[in-house]
């Protein structure tokens, strides 16, 4: 979602509120169980008939009976920027005799941010709520990049007693074929979170990617394990082209990013999905799964095993039958924002929807039955000429007839679904609205709804700022502000206002900024990773509330900054790569200016009967890159070279490949090097370690985790030394070393202090081929790039060592260095 598009895509897509019944086939019905679940993610049903329903912003809600309960059974600390949040519940397989309760949620702080799965027990006494001191955390998987979007959270249990996870790619799409992340997979652990000695990478991986039972999704937001025969099928949000519903097996790899749907076919080692559907027209992201297998079946036999899965733009649920679950067949339509599908122990089917403010409905098989109401009339306040509108949703035995009455009495012409009074009066003040709902099988009436008519006036909401016009770009920070008037009751306070921030994209939208009260200002940050495409806005919203209740909302639309960005190469038809996407050159795409995107050019390939390898980048980046839209018009020209220059190793340090710290080497006390995501220091206004990576989101540094004293984790008293796996020099071949670094420092250093990179060869001597030393002045970070001769080693089998040092002499100064993108390349 990235949805897709998911979460917004889902978690949202949030909808415009629309009223209505869902379109059933005949002899189903529905009704709506539960309203004002704000942001709901997902949903659990419990044997005893209690529904969990999970909030994005923290809270996991209880239904009993029918009622939601007020109070939630746990509520965790949370981030909710985009597909952020609370993402996934599942309950115990024995949750009656064994009440756990488990659930997917992003940390609420960096550094580093992950998504994590932890276990809560049900309180005895109270088994609606969380037993005091019970959470159990059970994994925590790989950091997250600032990229909002592509989480999973999806949580089911297989009939093999084990705990399945879905996680999303995290918006990078190289993350989905690596063992070296858990994004973009479907992972498998015990219920106490360790790892199954039966997972399929098990003698790949280590640590936490032992995990993984499946890869190459994209941002698979929910997925069912049929109880009956074990099969597991997840939906992968597709990105612009195909949704998927992919059978999963041990080991499986479903393509992505090399594939989408079924294009390109017969990519080796691929599964290719079950069941796919376009994403074009209102279609955007795929969400909700369930398998028909309830305790008590309700539905007509021929649903027995049937898959059911929606749409969160269309609003539709389609079935796959058994046994090929290859053909889809339609069930429901008009469901508005839709996330979640669920089966119950007496045989309904659930389902979970983010729109008219988050609802959660039961369908239910009543052929030859008389109708039901599924959303009873609201009452409605308005100001004196105002128009105000009343609403059923009802569902059975097509034709429905509706009837509208007043205080009982019919009103003539009030034959539809909705009612409205075109302009209200005083004398409308407590009217009682109501509905007869009549099919062949009999009728029914609503419950009364009252109409209120104010004489207070509207209070009037304005965006100071941004104004409109306003552009962006990625990364960018816009502050907000606003005012507000009432005709009764003058400048209204903070306490009246509510905002929110929807990213648009095509013509659905993604939580940004969620429902935030109680300010007249404040600020949010553009997103600069995740969705890439330029047809998107952002779209602040501001709602009024005066003491009697009146609203008035008004937004602001705030635009993109593009740049167009050709990718091409020195020879004809190239085969390049952007966002891990196979695509050839020539090609242009319109981005959003500071929105971060990976291009990357296949080696070897052969054009012309020729093979060719990768040379480089206009730009100077590693065969695979990341670059920052820029602000104006740009072609990046990849160099291919024929049997000339080839890449014998390359790290950009995106996932761990073999470097270890030099044994005996490193005498430093902290400042070690580590692989990671930097945290900014500064003294005295220099920045002694960036925020960011020379590319990517992950490269070797000194003093990775930040403090409030920027000496605290820097290189103290010592050597910290880096170790790559060994690189095999051909002979006769000239062969170059690049890499980025850097070294910051305040004016206590020496030329004692320094960043080296040395070079051990069949000899065992190390060798230093490039140092830079410190001075006695402050020196900021900046990243720089490097080239270094190696063909002395032509031959050998060497290993490099990158080296930074602070002298004991000086007593121990502030020291800090970074090092990224290394290659080795021969001509």
């Amino acid at each position: 979602m990235g949805i897709r598009r998911t979460l917004a895509a889902v978690a949202g897509l949030l909808l415009a509120a629309v009223t209505h019944a869902a379109t059933l086939p005949a002899g189903f019905s529905e009704t709506r169980i539960a309203s004002g679940i704000t942001g709901p993610t997902a949903m659990a049903v419990a044997p005893d008939g209690r529904i969990f329903v999970a909030q994005q912003t923290g809270a996991l809600r209880v239904i009993r009976d029918g009622v939601l309960l007020s109070q939630p059974f746990v509520t965790l600390s949370t981030n909710t920027l985009g597909e952020r949040g609370l993402l996934g519940v599942a309950l115990d397989p024995n949750f009656a005799t064994t009440p756990y309760v488990y659930l997917y949620y992003t940390s609420p702080t960096a550094p580093p941010r992950v998504n994590r799965v932890v276990r809560f027990t049900a309180s005895a006494s109270n088994p609606d709520v969380a037993a005091a001191g019970s959470e159990l955390q059970l994994i925590e998987l790989s950091p997250l990049s600032t990229a909002y979007i592509h989480n999973g959270g999806a949580l089911a249990f297989g009939t093999d007693g084990k705990l399945y996870i879905a996680t999303g790619d995290n918006s990078d799409s190289a993350n989905a074929q690596s063992l070296n992340v858990t994004h973009g997979k479907l992972l498998r652990i015990n219920p106490d979170g360790s790892i199954p000695e039966d997972n399929p990478f098990l003698g790949q991986t280590t640590g936490v990617n032992q995990a993984i039972w499946a890869r190459g999704l994209r941002n698979p937001y929910t997925f069912a394990i049929d109880r009956t025969t074990g099969r597991i099928h997840v939906n992968d949000v597709g990105q612009d082209a195909w949704e998927e519903v992919n059978h999963v097996v041990a080991g499986a790899n479903f393509g992505w990013p090399q594939t989408e749907g079924f294009t390109p076919g017969g990519a080796a080692g691929v599964r290719y999905p079950a069941y796919v559907y376009a994403n074009a027209g209102t279609n955007c992201a795929i969400v909700g799964a369930a398998f028909y297998r309830p305790t008590v079946s309700q539905f007509p036999t021929a649903y027995a095993g049937r898959y059911f899965f929606g749409d969160y733009c269309s609003g539709f649920i389609r079935t796959l039958s058994p046994p090929a679950y290859s053909a889809a067949t339609g069930f429901a339509t008009g469901i508005a924002g839709l996330v979640d599908i669920e089966t119950g122990p007496d045989g309904s089917l659930y389902y979970l929807g983010r729109g008219n403010g988050g609802e959660l409905y039961r369908v239910q098989y009543t052929a030859n039955s008389a109708p039901s109401i599924s959303e009873q009339p609201v009452s409605v306040s308005v100001s004196a000429g105002q128009p105000a509108t009343f609403t059923v949703s009802a569902s059975g035995v097509q034709p429905l007839a509706y009837q509208w009455l007043r205080n009982g009495a019919p009103i003539s012409g009030a034959t539809q679904s909705s009612y409205t009074i075109p302009s209200t009066t005083a004398a409308d003040n407590g009217a009682l609205l109501s509905v007869t709902v009549t099919n062949p099988y009999g009728s029914i009436t609503s419950n009364a709804a009252t109409l209120t008519v104010l004489s207070n006036g509207v209070p009037n909401a304005t965006i100071v700022s941004p104004v409109s016009g306003t552009m962006y770009r990625g990364g960018q920070t816009v502050t907000f502000s606003g005012s507000a008037t009432d005709p009764e009751d003058g400048t209204l306070p903070a306490s009246a206002f509510t905002w929110r921030v929807d990213f648009h994209h095509d013509d659905h939208t993604h939580p940004h900024l969620p429902e935030t009260s109680g300010i007249t200002n404040g600020s949010f940050t553009i997103a600069d990773r995740g969705e890439t495409s330029a047809n998107v806005f952002y779209r602040l919203i501001l709602t009024v509330r005066d003491a009697q209740g009146l609203t008035n909302t008004t937004f602001v639309d705030i635009q993109p900054r593009t740049s167009v960005v050709t990718l091409t190469s020195n020879i004809p038809n190239a085969q390049l790569t952007l966002d891990g996407v196979p695509v050839t050159a020539p090609h242009t795409f319109t981005g959003v200016e500071g929105i971060v995107r990976t291009i990357g050019a296949v080696s070897p390939q052969v054009s012309g009967g020729v093979t060719y390898q990768f040379g480089s980048w206009s730009d100077g980046g590693a065969q695979s890159h990341d670059l920052v839209t820029p602000t104006d018009d740009t072609t990046y020209t990849a160099t291919l070279q024929s049997g000339g220059q080839s890449a014998l190793f390359q790290d950009d340090f995106e996932s761990a490949r073999g470097w270890v710290r030099t044994p005996g080497a490193n005498t430093a006390t902290s400042g070690l090097w580590q692989r990671g995501d930097p945290q900014p220091t500064t003294q005295n206004g220099v920045t002694l370690q960036p925020d960011n990576c020379a590319g990517g989101v992950a490269c070797m540094i000194t003093g990775l985790t930040a403090s409030v004293n920027a000496g605290v984790n820097d290189i103290d008293n010592g050597l910290t030394s880096m170790q790559s796996p060994s690189i095999t020099l051909p002979s006769g071949r000239t062969v170059t070393l690049t890499f980025r670094y850097f070294l910051a420092h305040i004016d206590t250093a020496t030329s004692a202090d320094y960043f080296r990179v040395r070079a051990v060869g069949s000899d065992g001597v190390p060798v230093t081929l490039f140092q830079k030393a410190a001075t006695s002045s402050n020196v900021g970070a900046v990243w720089r790039s490097q080239s270094v001769n190696l063909s002395r080693f032509a031959g050998q089998t060497i290993t490099l060592r990158f080296e930074a040092a602070d002298s004991t002499s000086n007593g121990g100064t502030v020291i800090e260095a970074g090092f990224d993108d290394v290659a080795v390349r021969a001509n």
